[in-house]
């Protein structure tokens, strides 16, 4: 029987042949799904997708959730931007991209959310899910409780930072509404996705995309993402004019080609939006995460128990004019009025006094001179719609310390605090410094905010 012989120079042939095929077939093979989403930011209108509800592996667009919730927590008074995170072997271990954290290290909030959102660190995204929920898997729970309340129907995370794992899944319609939320939710913080680059604390960190935010005309975010799996993906936004557009894109094959194909979207999102668009914030959803202590609640035996007499609008002179109180009513509310008349003057004191010591006049604080000074119109705190309560914001040993505090804590805390009655009770302890009529929510929300900044706070319930 003849045995047919393969020729040395066939056999070389076929050999380089499979390995031709074994070195291109991954190079083509592992590109992931392709997936777009466009829309017109000011109103959420779609102006284009594709497979834009096809569950995907978002890589670290992922982050952007992560930084969603780390700034709610410290908008809700939950954490501080100082407080010192310390760094697990968890969070230390995790692959590149990294920031370089040891474990033990203690780095302030500030510092990870930045290397999160510019350098996509995944040390720095596992670090701030553990400051909130003490564990990754207890942070992706609060991550999917936020993804619900914000319509993200179709993605599931299980970590904070985008690494490919079972089930972590999302589209590109999910990413597009969580990019327009980071963007309107919280406005003050949205430049960090558009800074080139930042100090880190330990280090100054570049943005992964800076070549789309430096090359293309009105850009200012919002997140890169890759792994093997996710391919190259981008959320991104940008301002033209009245104009601002988002596109999202799943599986890119490069940098290069997928912020070419983010060029690309935009532009049709800026020729197909229209000039004039009613701008229409999305709804912030409800927040999703713990309560922060706000201390034990003191029963003060000065709160206003109920509301003696409406006071009416100052419409019309018939209607102003009160016929005059007598009995147990008009000493009430003559007590009430010199009450309020006490702490007007204190405070005015107390700002005549820091006039004395710092050498800066009211005057110099105001943009226009003050008007003749008009008689004051004194009126009671409203009981109605539950502003029963207050906050207490500690004792001092004078009314003048307690005033200044009082001061102080008003101009740093306006958004709660504004509308409230400052007011110093003195007692055989010193001389409490309070503000009262305010409801219980905003008293708590008061509290927390005040005691993320390391400010002592306890409400203050009705008696």
């Amino acid at each position: 029987m003849k045995v047919r012989r393969i020729q040395p120079a066939r056999f070389g042939l076929f050999l380089a042949t499979l390995a031709f095929c074994a070195v291109m077939t991954p190079m083509v093979s592992w590109a992931a799904p392709y997936a777009a989403m466009v829309i017109d930011a000011r109103d959420g209108k779609v102006l284009h997708s594709r497979n834009a509800d096809t569950r995907l592996h978002p890589a670290s667009l992922t982050k952007m959730m992560t930084l969603y919730i780390a700034i709610e927590a410290v908008e809700n008074g939950e954490i501080s931007l100082d407080t010192k995170v310390k760094i697990s072997k968890n969070a230390a271990a995790e692959p590149p991209s990294k920031l370089g954290l040891k474990a033990g290290q203690r780095i302030a909030l500030r510092y990870l959310i930045r290397a999160a959102a510019v350098k996509s660190a995944n040390d720095a995204a596992t670090a701030i899910g553990e400051a909130l929920e003490g564990s990754e898997a207890a942070f992706a729970r609060r991550m999917n409780r936020t993804a619900k309340a914000l319509g993200m129907s179709n993605t599931t995370f299980k970590n904070a930072h985008g690494l490919t794992e079972t089930g972590h899944m999302s589209t590109a319609r999910d990413m597009t509404t969580l990019g327009r939320h980071v963007l309107y939710d919280y406005p003050d913080y949205y430049n960090l996705f558009s800074r080139r680059s930042t100090s880190a604390g330990i280090k100054t960190v570049n943005n992964t995309n800076r070549r789309l935010l430096d090359a293309y005309r009105g850009a200012d975010g919002i997140k890169t993402g890759y792994t093997r799996a996710a391919g190259f993906n981008l959320v991104a936004s940008a301002e033209r004019g009245n104009k601002r557009v988002i596109a999202t894109v799943f599986g890119g094959r490069s940098t290069a080609t997928r912020n070419a194909k983010v060029a690309e979207l935009l532009d049709l999102g800026f020729k197909r939006s229209d000039n004039r668009v009613a701008l229409r914030k999305p709804g912030r959803p409800a927040y999703q995460g713990k309560t922060a202590p706000v201390g034990k609640t003191i029963r003060v035996a000065t709160a206003v128990k109920k509301s003696l007499r409406p006071v009416l609008r100052p419409t019309t002179v018939a209607q102003t004019q009160q016929p005059p109180a007598t009995g147990t009513t008009a000493v009430t509310e003559a007590t009430i009025v010199a009450e309020a008349t006490v702490i007007e003057h204190d405070i005015q004191s107390a700002l005549l006094q820091a006039q004395d010591n710092t050498g800066v006049t009211l005057a110099s604080l105001q943009e226009e001179p003050s008007p003749p000074p008009q008689p004051k119109v004194v009126t009671r705190i409203s009981t109605a719609g539950g502003r029963h309560w207050g906050i207490n914001v500690g004792r001092y040993s004078s009314r003048f310390a307690a005033e200044k505090m009082l001061l102080k804590t008003a101009l740093a805390e306006m958004a709660t605090l504004d509308g409230s009655l400052r007011k110093v009770v003195k007692n055989s302890r010193g001389f409490e410094a309070n503000f009262l009529g305010m409801t219980k929510e905003t008293a708590d929300l008061a509290c927390r905010r005040l005691q993320a900044r390391q400010v002592t706070c306890y409400t203050l319930g009705p008696s």
